[in-house]
């Protein structure tokens, strides 16, 4: 149980006089009888503020035991005033994986969404002073120009706190941008004749929707595709190493014929450029069109300017495409490619993950061990392969996460209700956990090493395979009922080297054939792989337009 208690202490005649609040936010009364009760379980807090004058008295009532439903009592204290850390923070993003995934905080962010209003909320007067007709707004000195980039290029931590701190009052986020800005400039002599022309005929859409954009632009450009990237090469450089090594195949888990480990890595490679590029020509999109679309208010303040003609030019100069046909809210289309496209990027990779983790189980791999790590709490052997099981809960973590905002965000009440809101702040969600993911699997890569020996072995004892290639090459020569004298010798049999070498020789096939049958061994039976494999990077840019 917890009470807390608070006083501003204004000057020093003035004495403390505390409200005791429950931890629910209600005003609660203490029991006289408590205190004789439980003297120990009581203490007060006093905690200095910025200024020298202030302070804030808490008083705090623990409770060391907490009892569960069944009634049962827990022990230990319960403590219901945490603040965040690492250790306190709901989502893993912002504690223990804080470090892999910080470089999205500047774009996706609370920090990130309210520099990017600032942002548009400044082009966009900026953009007003530039239009002829909007007299009363006219064009700015170098000086002025300067001033308002200022406002954007070094916006702070302390500036986004000191929006925080209007929204207390307005209790509207962007309204808060608009008083923040009015307040940045007033000091300027210049700037503040045309305050009111912050936010002009705008609804708070039009700035959330451009807002948003830029916020997700920057995180793909900036974080998001070098990464992917970045694996992509990664994987790619695992094609070419490992392109002459055979490996058996699997097809519905039981042996088949033969490939490359190189060639199945060039697989992943391929597949996951080519969803990049669909991922990067997906047009990131903008409105602002006023409150339903339709720039009502626009026109009536002034019925001779071209104001959708202006929005397209506005929207274009922060690098958007201009979406036309809206209602008060962006349709969020684009959105749901996106995320959607992001989602089949995850699920190719989780397909990588996957066939790693077998190939480790049947020893395929090898992990490079580091001291001190433990891989079982009771298993002192286990060497497991935490990073592509990272990697793969995380992809599945995000894309259940992008695909509620793809699904959700494209539908609206009629020109629009607020269920987006909410939901937009949750896209840093699943690119975070996207990111870690990503990066989960490049750790993983990092470690492996290829046990060359096992994948011999393995094909050493698959003689079985070359079934497909001998019943071919009868099919070829027109030799009767080849599939079935080879299901005949195979199927449900052991098959050895010895056996097969005296299959061929009693075949009725041409000496150079015979030959090259009797040559052939799961090892070498491959077919384009090594050169599939080699030849990925050719592939690779292909897909990206890179000639050459």
């Amino acid at each position: 149980m917890e009470f807390g208690a608070s006083s501003r202490v204004l000057n020093p005649s003035q004495r403390f006089v505390f409200q005791q609040i429950s931890s629910y936010g209600k005003s609660m009364d203490l029991p006289n009888s408590y205190s004789r009760h439980h003297p120990s379980n009581v203490s007060f807090h006093v905690s200095a503020m910025n200024s020298s004058r202030d302070c804030i008295c808490k008083a705090v009532v623990r409770d060391n035991c907490v009892k569960s439903e069944k009634g049962k009592t827990i022990p230990g204290e319960y403590f219901h005033d945490f603040e965040l850390t690492n250790l306190t923070a709901l989502s893993p993003l912002d504690g223990r994986y804080w470090g892999k995934v910080k470089d999205l905080a500047p774009y996706m962010s609370e920090y990130g969404l309210i520099r990017f209003r600032v942002l548009v909320e400044i082009k966009w007067l900026l953009k007003l002073s530039q239009i002829p007709e909007v007299t009363e707004v006219p064009q700015f000195s170098k000086e002025a120009q300067l001033y308002l980039q200022g406002l954007v290029d070094g916006f702070s931590m302390s500036d986004a706190l000191e929006v925080k701190n209007i929204e207390k009052v307005t209790n509207h986020d962007v309204k808060a941008v608009e008083y923040f800005l009015k307040q940045k400039c007033q000091p300027h002599q210049e700037i503040a004749k045309v305050l009111e022309f912050f936010h002009f005929a705008c609804t708070s859409e039009d700035i959330n929707n451009l807002a948003h954009a830029l916020m997700l632009k920057e995180a793909m450009y900036t974080v998001m595709f070098p990464v992917m990237d970045e694996l992509i090469k990664a994987i790619c450089n695992m094609a070419k190493d490992n392109a002459h090594i055979a490996m058996l195949s699997r097809t519905h888990g039981q042996p088949a014929s033969p490939t490359t480990l190189g060639k199945e890595m060039a697989i992943f490679a391929v597949r996951l450029s080519r969803e990049r590029r669909d991922i990067s020509q997906i047009e990131i999109m903008g409105k602002f069109a006023g409150a339903v679309g339709n720039y009502n208010a626009h026109l009536i303040a002034y019925p001779d300017i071209n104001w959708p003609q202006i929005a397209e030019e506005f929207v274009k100069s922060l690098g958007l495409s201009f979406n036309p046909y809206v209602t008060q809210i962006e349709t969020h289309d684009y959105m749901a490619k996106l995320f959607h496209g992001i989602i089949q990027f995850n699920n190719i990779l989780i397909d990588f993950d996957r066939d790693i983790w077998s190939y480790i189980s049947v020893g395929y791999f090898k992990q490079t061990t580091k001291a001190g790590e433990i891989g079982s709490s009771t298993m002192p052997h286990k060497v497991n392969p935490i990073d592509f099981e990272n990697s793969e809960g995380n992809l599945g973590k995000a894309n259940g996460g992008l695909s509620h905002l793809s699904m959700k965000l494209p539908t609206s009440r009629l020109q629009r209700d607020l269920t987006d809101s909410t939901v937009l702040r949750n896209m840093g969600e699943g690119l975070g956990h996207s990111l870690l993911a990503y990066k989960s699997s490049l750790q993983g890569i990092a470690k492996l090493q290829v046990n060359e020996a096992c994948l011999s072995e393995d094909l050493n004892h698959s003689w079985e395979v070359l079934a497909e290639p001998i019943q071919t090459v009868m099919r070829r020569y027109g030799v009767p009922e080849p599939y079935e004298k080879l299901k005949e010798l195979t199927r449900g049999r052991a098959v050895t080297k010895e056996s097969i070498r005296e299959f061929i020789e009693g075949l009725d096939l041409p000496k150079e054939s015979k030959t090259n049958l009797l040559n052939l061994t799961p090892h070498t039976y491959v077919g384009a792989a090594i050169e599939l494999a080699r030849t990925v990077d050719k592939a690779v840019n292909l897909i990206n337009g890179v000639i050459g």
